[in-house]
């Protein structure tokens, strides 16, 4: 059980928040594919967040008498390493292979002919990856707006020590005229890979270094023993081009009904209709163009 953050949010930024504790559910890759409903274990705290439940299972939800409320829905990505590296490559669109190879080409030629990538994975390896990373990583907008960065120190760094000592991590760096200009590091659970931790320096945004290391990423990851690349939760066009399936899921809030937890989830649900209004409304031809003489 964890205090947990339900935010009121506008893409990165939040305007506020509320705390709640709650039992965070997490379900897998493996369960998310076959359709397996989480199991809830007990709480006496204010409910659970189960994350990435799929879609289809939300009706089979036991809620126990709590307010239930869907937070977020979204395509969970994944890859299927059974299939082979060259299938995988060959299941890919002909553009997305073409952008591929132009983008890796274009690295490679700025950084005198050679793509320069190396891969980390014992933990003497991830000793040496991790304050390399911690550089491009203070340079990201996810450590910058979702303080989602790289651990530093703390409990989180010492979590991936744990992990890489238990072969449950790789890592890659990206470097470019010798310097490092992106990197990923994913941690391992049951037979997944995970999507956990990545970034570039904006600085190089043209290169677009992150498909390229992500590319090489995903060919040294059909040799390992892993079954699934999970892209874990929340959609995006990087994670789309180098899936081979999706889930439908959603992140689901079971809360104890109190009063409180009524009026919070009243509440959120009315921002997020807000939001959501405000989105729809900023589409509209005469919004734009006001925008647009605004900004001149």
């Amino acid at each position: 059980m964890t205090q947990v953050a339900l935010r009121f949010q506008i893409g990165a930024r939040t305007l506020a928040s509320v705390d709640r504790s709650l039992v965070r559910v997490p379900c897998q890759i493996d369960d998310v594919i076959a359709g397996r409903s989480p199991v809830l274990p007990p709480t006496e705290g204010d409910g659970y967040l189960i994350t990435s439940l799929p879609e289809r299972l939300l009706g089979a939800i036991d809620t126990g008498g709590r307010i239930a409320s869907v937070r977020q829905c979204y395509d969970r990505f994944h890859t299927d390493f059974a299939l082979g590296h060259t299938a995988w490559l060959q299941g890919l669109s002909s553009n997305a292979r073409s952008t591929i190879k132009r983008k890796t080409r274009k690295i490679a030629q700025a950084s005198g002919g050679i793509l320069d990538i190396r891969a980390y994975r014992t933990p003497d390896d991830f000793a040496a990856f991790h304050p390399i990373a911690r550089s491009v990583s203070a340079k990201t907008y996810q450590e910058k707006l979702l303080d989602a960065g790289l651990p530093a120190a703390g409990a989180s760094l010492a979590s991936l020590c744990e992990l890489a000592a238990a072969d449950r991590v790789r890592a890659w760096l990206l470097f470019l005229g010798g310097e490092p200009i992106a990197y990923l590091c994913c941690t391992a659970h049951r037979d997944a890979l995970l999507y956990t931790y990545v970034g570039h320096d904006p600085a190089h945004n043209d290169l677009s270094p992150g498909t390229v290391l992500q590319a090489e990423a995903m060919r040294d990851s059909f040799d390992d023993r892993f079954r699934w690349f999970d892209f874990t939760e929340g959609e995006g066009q990087h994670k789309k081009l180098f899936s081979t399936g999706s889930t439908r899921c959603l992140d689901l809030l079971l809360l104890r009904p109190t009063i409180a937890n009524r009026v919070t989830v009243m509440s959120l649900a009315a921002f997020d209709r807000g939001v959501a209004l405000a989105k729809r409304g900023a589409t509209h031809p005469r919004i734009k163009r006001f925008a647009k003489r605004m900004r001149r």
